[in-house]
C-alpha cells in the first residue's frame, strides 16, 4: 500500500506586523508555519513611532514591587495587580531577549546589561531601556529583518483582515451554541488584487494596535483603526475600558503633517502655551503652568479651544533662542522649518491628539480571548495592566512579555480539526458607485468623536455622539451590504464599531478617573471597577455594564 501523506499543518495567522505581532511570530516559527498580515507597508506599524523606551526592572535600586506601585498609581485604581506583577517580573527577560536579537539600545558600560537606563514621568527610578529618542523604530527594524529572513514565516504586505471565521459561518439558519464556537481562520482582502481570500488557521492572533484614527487629531499612524477590537467584538468577545483614551497635549497642527508630536520636553525647557492674542492660559488652570501633568494640560487646551472657538492654540519657544533650539530640539526645529515654521521666531500651532488606547479585547495573560482559537496581544487588548491611564514605556513591554506567553500557549494546544471553510460570497454585491460616501462618513465620525467624546466629556455630548454614530452605522452597514469591500470601507466599518464601544463605555462610567473626565461627574468614586461590555446572544445587540 502506498504510504499515507499527512496534511500540512495549518498556519497561525497573525494580523498586524508591529512589535506584538512580530514577537508572537518569532516565538512560534520554530515549530509551526506562520502568516503575518500587514494592511499597509511592513514598516508602517505604530511600534516604529514610539519615541520613549521599554521598561526593564534591572538596576540595583529597582524592584518589581516598585514598578508595580508606579503602574498602579498611573492607572488610577484600575490596574490589575496580578497582571502588573507578572509583566514586571518578566521585564528583565523581555529586554534581554531584545538585546539578544541585536536591538541597538543606547549603551552604558556601567549600566545593567551594559544599557543606559533613563527615567520617565511616573517612574520612581531609572528603568527605561532606550535607543536614543527612536526606540520603537530601532526595535521594529531589527525584529522585522529577522522575521523576513525566517523560512517558516510568510509576510503578506497590503493584506487586510475583513472578519474572523467562526462557527456561525459554517452553519445556515441560527447561531451555534456557545460551547461549540471557535475561530477557524480569517477572511482577508488582498488590496492589490481586490480579492477576498479564505485563510484557514490553527489559531488567529490579533495584533492590530489601537484606535487613534477614530479622532480628528491623533499621534497614531493611519493603521490605527481598531480593526482587531472591532472584529473580536463582532465575533462575540468582550471588550474592556474603552473609555480610557490617552491624549498627548501637543501635536503639530498643520495640513501637511497630521501626526507629528511636539515633545513635552520643550515645555520643560520653558516654552509657553498661548492664545491667539498672546495671552498665556495655563497658570489659570494649574499653579504648575505648562509643567502640569499631561492630562491637565490637555484638558486646559481643550477648554480654551472650545471657549474661544479655536482650531488650535500656540506654543511659544521663541525666547529660548535659535542656538538652544537647534542644539536640544534639532528634529522639531528641522521638521517645523520644512513646513515654513521657524520655531526660533514663530509660535508653533498645536492641538491635543489621541495617543494610546488603554482598553480593548479582554484577554488573559496568555493572550486568550473569549473565543477558542482567537488570541490578542498589545494595544488591541485589555489585560488590566494600564487601568485608567498608561504608565510611560509599559506598552512595548506588554507586547514582548505577552507575545511570548501567547506563542507558548498556542504551541501547547492540540492542532484543531480543520472544517471546510466557506469562501467569501460576493454574489449579491457590486462595485461601489459613489466612494465619496466613505470619505464623508469618515470625516463626520472623527469630528463627532473629537467634539463630543474627547478630552472633556458630558452626558449630553456623549448621547449626541451615540445618536449620530447610530445614523452613521446604518449608512455604513447598508453600504457594506451592497458593495464590494475596500480597505477604506473596512476601516470605516471598524472605526464606527469602536466609536460606539468608546461612547457606551464612557456613558457607563459615572465618575471622573484617569483619562475619563466628565463635567457631570467630576468626583472620583472611592471604589471603582473596569468597564466590561458584552454582547447578549439575542437577535439585536444588547449591552452589559
Amino acid at each position: 500500500m502506498p504510504a499515507q501523506i499527512s496534511a500540512a499543518p495549518l498556519p497561525v495567522v497573525i494580523i498586524g506586523a508591529g512589535l506584538a505581532g512580530l514577537t508572537v511570530a518569532l516565538h512560534l516559527a520554530e515549530t509551526q508555519p506562520v502568516i503575518v498580515l500587514a494592511k499597509r507597508q511592513l514598516e508602517e506599524a505604530a511600534t516604529a513611532w514610539a519615541q520613549g523606551g521599554i521598561v526593564g526592572v534591572l538596576g540595583n535600586d529597582d524592584s518589581i514591587g516598585s514598578h508595580v506601585r508606579d503602574t498602579q498609581e498611573a492607572g488610577a485604581g484600575l490596574v490589575d495587580e496580578h497582571t502588573a506583577e507578572f509583566i514586571a517580573r518578566h521585564s528583565a527577560r523581555a529586554v534581554q531577549w531584545l538585546v539578544e536579537r541585536g536591538v541597538p539600545f543606547s549603551p552604558d558600560p556601567d549600566g545593567p546589561l551594559g544599557l543606559h537606563l533613563t527615567r520617565e514621568g511616573g517612574h520612581a527610578v531609572r528603568r527605561i531601556a532606550h535607543a536614543a529618542d527612536a526606540t520603537g523604530k530601532a526595535i521594529h527594524d531589527v525584529l522585522l529583518a529577522e522575521v523576513k529572513r525566517h523560512p517558516n514565516i510568510s509576510m503578506r504586505e497590503r493584506w487586510m483582515a475583513v472578519d474572523l471565521i467562526t462557527d456561525r459561518h459554517l452553519r445556515k439558519g441560527g447561531a451555534p451554541s456557545a460551547n461549540t464556537q471557535r475561530c477557524h481562520g480569517v477572511y482577508a482582502l488582498d488590496i492589490e488584487t481586490h480579492r477576498v481570500e479564505t485563510l484557514p488557521a490553527s489559531a488567529v492572533v490579533l495584533a492590530t494596535g489601537g484606535v487613534g484614527k477614530v479622532y480628528r487629531y491623533t499621534s497614531n499612524p493611519d493603521t490605527a483603526t481598531g480593526d482587531g477590537i472591532a472584529m473580536a467584538w463582532r465575533a462575540g468577545c468582550r471588550v474592556g475600558n474603552m473609555e480610557f483614551i490617552q491624549f498627548h497635549p501637543t501635536c503639530l497642527y498643520h495640513p501637511q503633517e497630521r501626526s507629528f508630536l511636539i515633545t513635552e520636553a520643550l515645555r520643560g525647557e520653558g516654552a509657553y502655551l498661548r492664545l491667539p492674542d498672546g495671552t498665556r492660559f495655563m497658570p489659570a488652570h494649574d499653579e504648575r503652568g505648562e509643567l502640569a501633568p499631561r492630562d491637565i494640560v490637555a484638558r486646559a487646551i481643550d477648554f480654551e479651544m472650545k471657549k474661544h472657538g479655536l482650531d488650535h492654540v500656540w506654543l511659544d519657544a521663541t525666547h529660548l533662542g535659535e542656538a538652544f533650539l537647534k542644539e536640544h530640539f534639532p528634529t522639531i526645529h528641522a521638521r517645523c522649518l520644512s513646513l515654513g515654521i521657524d520655531i526660533a521666531t514663530q509660535f508653533i500651532p498645536v492641538v491635543p491628539a489621541a495617543h494610546y488606547t488603554c482598553g480593548g479585547v479582554v484577554t488573559d495573560l496568555q493572550g486568550r480571548t473569549d473565543l477558542p482559537g482567537l488570541y490578542a496581544v498589545g494595544e488591541t487588548t485589555y489585560t488590566g495592566l494600564h487601568g485608567a491611564n498608561r504608565l510611560a514605556s509599559n506598552s512595548l513591554l506588554e507586547c514582548v512579555v505577552l507575545g511570548r506567553t501567547c506563542a507558548d500557549d498556542i504551541q501547547a494546544q492540540q492542532p484543531p480539526k480543520s472544517p471546510a471553510l466557506p469562501g467569501w460570497d460576493e454574489s449579491q454585491v457590486s462595485d461601489a458607485d459613489e466612494e465619496v460616501v466613505i470619505s464623508h462618513n469618515w470625516d463626520e465620525l472623527r469630528l463627532v468623536m473629537w467634539n463630543y467624546v474627547g478630552i472633556v466629556r458630558t452626558t449630553r455630548r456623549l448621547e449626541r455622539a451615540l445618536h449620530r454614530i447610530k445614523l452613521l452605522r446604518s449608512e455604513i452597514d447598508d453600504y457594506y451590504a451592497a458593495f464590494r469591500v475596500s480597505r477604506d470601507l473596512l476601516e470605516l466599518r471598524n472605526l464606527v464599531d469602536c466609536a460606539e464601544l468608546i461612547v457606551r463605555s464612557a456613558l457607563s462610567r459615572q465618575e471622573s478617573r484617569g483619562l475619563h473626565y466628565s463635567r457631570d461627574y467630576p468626583r472620583t468614586l472611592p471604589v471603582s471597577f473596569p468597564t466590561i461590555l458584552s454582547k447578549k446572544p439575542k437577535k439585536r445587540d444588547a449591552w452589559l455594564p
